[in-house]
């Protein structure tokens, strides 16, 4: 545990150094930096854990161009992967608007740190969202797709619809089920319900359960009430 929070810290300062003097007080046309940083008692990802159980730290750095429709950044998040406990990113990607839907398309190239030797240690992801939000209802569709994931998991698909609700501008609602398709892995239906909350205007709280129907050992696929807390600024 001592190595990963070393690690993460490591990551973090390089998260931040990547943005350039400049983006403290930037020119309107020239967009604008945000960081994010946060950690919970398990890495859920599709429902799944990243971390065997445990608790883990993450954070991120998103620029955003002044239109807001194209975005890009490098992020970081603590896992338990092929002998990896830090998987870094780089990401990009749009975020036009159609018929009165919130499209969002991002593709990722990750990394996992420190792997074991000879392990498939590094992926590409493509995410898709089809968003939508009618006074305090929202709604969300998202596909994901990898052609060779990390590990033993060669290429899979994730399918997810998500609705939520605002009950205050601090409290939020969601739950969420999706479907992963798996080569050389297996194939389950993932859910989750929780709960945001807006501690202050930078700090958020969330309480989340998740489940899945896969039926295999260990801590992985196994029902988890997840705590985490962000900051953002």
């Amino acid at each position: 545990m001592i190595r990963t929070l070393t690690t993460a810290a490591a990551a973090t300062a390089l998260l931040a150094c990547a943005v350039p003097a400049a983006a403290q007080d930037p020119a309107p046309a020239s967009g604008s930096w945000t960081f994010v940083v946060g950690a919970a008692t398990d890495n859920r990802s599709k429902a799944a854990s990243k971390t065997d159980g445990d608790a883990f730290v993450w954070g991120e750095a998103e620029w955003e161009s002044a239109s807001g429709m194209f975005y890009a950044g490098p992020s970081f998040e603590t896992i338990k992967s092929s002998g990896s406990e830090l998987e870094v990113a780089l990401n990009a990607g749009v975020r036009p608007e159609f018929a009165g839907f919130d499209l969002d398309l991002n593709v990722k190239h990750k990394w996992q740190i420190d792997a074991n030797p000879g392990a498939d240690a590094d992926a590409w992801e493509f995410t898709a969202d089809v968003k939508r939000s009618i006074g305090p209802a929202s709604g969300r569709i998202r596909l994901q797709y990898s052609p060779d994931s990390t590990g033993a998991t060669e290429a899979w698909t994730w399918t997810e619809a998500r609705l939520g609700w605002d009950f205050t501008d601090k409290l939020y609602a969601s739950a969420a089920i999706g479907r992963r398709e798996q080569d050389n892995s297996v194939d389950y239906t993932g859910y989750d319900v929780g709960l945001n909350y807006a501690l202050t205007r930078n700090l958020e709280a969330e309480l989340r359960w998740y489940g899945t129907d896969a039926d295999v050992p260990g801590e992985q696929y196994a029902d988890s009430l997840v705590a985490g807390v962000s900051l953002a600024f």
